[in-house]
């Protein structure tokens, strides 16, 4: 995959724009002491949602692009969760608010489309090795005692 195909991925552009947003818009306004703690988290959570879109897109099977989408709303729904912290905190305006959430919202529907698109398309599904998983094998439990003969009256140790 090229850039050029990811930039015609509508869904990626705006994720990418939302972080932008969030760049422009939020991090200037967040005190100096949330620098290490709600700064460093909407900027990896917002960044995420884009990163983890175009990691997918990159992947060989709709399996892997579909799993990455998947992590890619939970960081929007992480994000979205940090600006209404900094909303109940006065750290931004209800107006700044309400128009990311908004487009957040919309992002999500645009996420869950693609990700219904690619369960339908199973692009890369008849791939060498699209069937194969990995699985490691159960361990056996031993449910009986280890030594039949204990001699339960030695109470030494």
């Amino acid at each position: 995959m090229s850039t050029q195909s990811l930039k015609k991925l509508q869904v990626w552009v705006r994720a990418k724009d939302f972080g932008i947003k969030i760049y422009k818009q939020v991090l200037p306004l967040l005190p100096v002491e949330e620098k290490w703690n709600l700064n460093q988290q909407l900027r990896r959570s917002s960044l995420s949602v884009s990163a983890n879109i175009a990691e997918g897109h990159g992947r060989f099977y709709y399996q892997d692009n579909v799993r990455f989408c998947y992590i890619a709303r939970g960081s929007l729904d992480e994000t979205l969760s940090h600006l209404t912290f900094a909303l109940e905190m006065n750290y931004i305006s209800a107006e700044i608010y309400k128009e990311l959430e908004t487009e957040g919202e919309e992002i999500e529907k645009m996420l869950n489309g693609y990700i219904a698109f690619l369960k339908k398309s199973k692009q890369g599904a008849n791939e060498p090795g699209a069937n194969l998983s990995v699985r490691e094998e159960t361990a056996s439990y031993i449910t009986e005692p280890l030594q039949d003969n204990i001699d339960t009256e030695d109470t030494t140790l």
